[in-house]
């Protein structure tokens, strides 16, 4: 009897450890999506799970797609910084970026290394989808008039979601 308890036990046991080793395997080739930009790719003035990156991931796995995106937006941040932090934001292995260079640029009299980041993330193979500043036009804003609510937010996921799957070929 105590024999028989402990194949079951070894067989659970195995079947777990199966189980887990098929979803470490899964997320191991989840395409990984890198959202880098300033403060609209941050989410600011939202709880982090309204960002855009965060329903675009959502949105993206409730349609069966197998992705990660990460959220690499920094408030204020201008394209210079995006650029220097490049290397260790995009790992290589990355499906694609989701780049949103903002408004900081201007603002704050900095040159404009939008297309150094695409020159860079293309020699590597990695497809850049942009988000121009015009496409906020028309969405839900924040009082600030700049920063999106969490529901421009989700329509910028929507707007964002066919072009990733496109990229990701999901």
């Amino acid at each position: 009897m105590k024999l028989r308890a402990f194949r079951l036990g070894t067989l659970g046991v195995l079947s777990i450890l199966m189980g887990i080793s098929t979803f470490v395997s899964a997320s191991a080739h989840a395409a990984t999506i890198v959202a880098l930009g300033a403060s609209n790719t941050y989410g600011k003035g939202v709880a982090r799970n309204q960002a855009y990156p965060a329903q675009l991931e959502a949105i993206l796995r409730a349609k069966g797609a197998n992705v990660r995106v990460v959220n690499a937006g920094i408030n204020g941040d201008t394209t210079a910084g995006m650029l220097q932090r490049l290397d260790r934001t995009v790992p290589n292995g990355t499906s694609a970026v989701i780049l949103q260079p903002g408004g900081n640029d201007r603002r704050k009299g900095s040159p404009d290394q939008t297309s150094e980041i695409q020159s860079r993330l293309r020699a590597r193979g990695i497809p850049v989808i942009m988000i121009a500043n015009g496409t906020f036009r028309g969405l839900p804003h924040q009082p600030d008039g700049q920063h999106l609510t969490p529901e421009g937010y989700h329509m910028l996921a929507e707007h964002v979601a066919s072009q990733v799957a496109g990229v990701i070929g999901r």
